[in-house]
């Protein structure tokens, strides 16, 4: 594996990044094509970026590409699809208004939640009700904005089941509790995102009538589809069970892959079967559910997850590999928290954790086992760790493709007819401004030397 990152020259990532431009830009110039075509586009760059792998180095590029879709695309989506079907079926009846205070505390709520059920559990629940709550309100926008920073990151700070990084660590060794060191990082960026949310909201709030018909329909609170909650939470249960197992592997062409991760799928297909069978179509009807949005994840993220394969094994090839320079000068907390942060934005941040925390152990403990560094890091150097976990789950909410749930609230949101940025027009209008300088603040308590 390293020994191909090590061959792969810079430009290999010409096509990620020709798939980065293609969803911030067709949906401005063409987005009658874009709509019509996204998948033949998501396949193109993954075409191109496969076949000259498969040409140059054909037993290696192989297994790598179908190590990629078995054990990463699939089971992601998977999972996505398991918790977009499950929220679909349940339905939040209730006399609810979007006011500044009661969107502050379902963003809050669901900032909670996160730790709890993941930041894409938390998301695909309570999306929904939100955007209900505020179905006369005329601007939208910044609600799902602050809700992709909120819920769908910075959320998942608290524990292994918030976040996938957090998740390897704990496989790798990092005690579960452990990742509560992050709590202060994660209240100072949410205690000031939704001080930020809560006064633009009064203030676009307060230029708009969106209550003058009445109330809802229904005034009492009532949550139909409710059993659904109990295989929502079966989820994270099931994910942390299969990381505990240690069963045998099944081979397929070659990838050798453990039993429990197979299990693991196959729970998760059978609780969103048996979510979507025993709930009335009532339900789901009342909640203008369709699968557009999973399927349009499914298929862009098919071309990001094949088209990132260079980025990544070139990151993965540490000193060796193209971009050597930046791994062999990280010296710093303040340098990985930037490094992993800025990789975890546009690459996936899952591999990308461990790519710097290996490459931290290394530095540090060179020569010594993984299990025991990874103790004496804890115990020695444990600012290091908060550096490359706060990077990788607080700048996931950069670009729509920092972590799963981003670009599926942007679809959901889309479909409902609120307009989203682009993927460039999220990053200049919103994130950057928004968040780079609160990372700043991150740094100067938390990772300043």
């Amino acid at each position: 594996m390293s020994h191909f990152g090590e061959s792969l020259p810079i430009y290999s990532v010409l096509p990620f990044i020709g798939m980065l431009l293609s969803i911030s830009l067709f949906p401005l110039i063409a987005p009658r094509f874009w709509h019509r075509h996204f998948g033949k586009i998501s396949l193109f760059w993954a075409l191109v970026t496969a076949i000259p792998l498969l040409i140059l180095f054909p037993t290696e590029a192989f297994h790598i590409l179908l190590h990629v879709l078995l054990i990463e695309y699939i089971p992601f989506v998977i999972l996505l699809g398991t918790l977009y079907v499950i929220s679909g079926n349940i339905y939040i009846q209730g006399n609810f208004q979007g006011t500044p205070f009661s969107n502050t505390l379902i963003l809050a709520l669901g900032t909670a939640l996160a730790s709890l059920m993941g930041t894409t559990g938390a998301s695909v629940v309570l999306i929904r009700p939100l955007l209900r709550a505020n179905l006369k309100r005329r601007q939208k926008t910044h609600l799902i904005i602050f809700f992709i920073f909120l819920v769908s990151n910075i959320g998942g700070s608290l524990t292994p089941l918030g976040d996938p990084p957090l998740f390897l660590g704990y496989l790798k060794g990092v005690p579960f509790f452990w990742t509560l060191n992050l709590l202060f990082p994660m209240l100072l960026c949410s205690g000031v995102l939704l001080l930020i949310f809560y006064l633009y909201d009064s203030y676009l709030y307060s230029k708009e009538k969106p209550f003058l018909n009445g109330k809802e329909a229904s005034n009492f609170f009532q949550i139909k589809g409710w059993y659904n909650i109990i295989f929502l939470l079966s989820v994270p249960l099931i994910i942390l069970l299969s990381g505990k197992l240690e069963l045998s592997s099944v081979g397929v062409f070659g990838i050798e892959r453990p039993l429990q991760e197979w299990l693991r799928d196959l729970a998760l297909i059978t609780i969103a079967l048996l979510s979507f069978l025993l709930t009335p179509q009532e339900v789901r009807d009342k909640n203008e559910f369709t699968l557009f949005p999973i399927k349009e994840v499914a298929i862009l993220f098919f071309g990001i997850f094949i088209s990132m394969v260079p980025a990544l094994n070139i990151l993965q090839a540490g000193e060796r590999g193209a971009l050597g320079f930046l791994i062999k000068n990280l010296k710093t907390p303040e340098q990985y928290f930037w490094t992993t942060g800025l990789l975890s934005a546009f690459l996936d941040n899952a591999p990308t954790y461990l790519t710097l925390l290996s490459s931290c152990l290394g530095s540090f403990y060179p020569n010594v086992g993984e299990r025991e560094a990874l103790i004496r890091l804890l115990q020695e150097k444990g600012d290091y760790l908060l550096a490359i976990s706060c990077g990788a789950v607080f700048f996931g909410a950069l670009t729509y493709i920092g972590n799963a749930p981003n670009f599926m609230i942007r679809s959901i949101a889309e479909e409902k007819g609120i307009p989203m940025p682009s993927f460039f027009g999220y990053l200049l209008k919103f994130s950057i401004p928004l968040l780079i300088p609160l990372f700043l603040l991150i740094n100067l308590f938390f990772f300043r030397s």
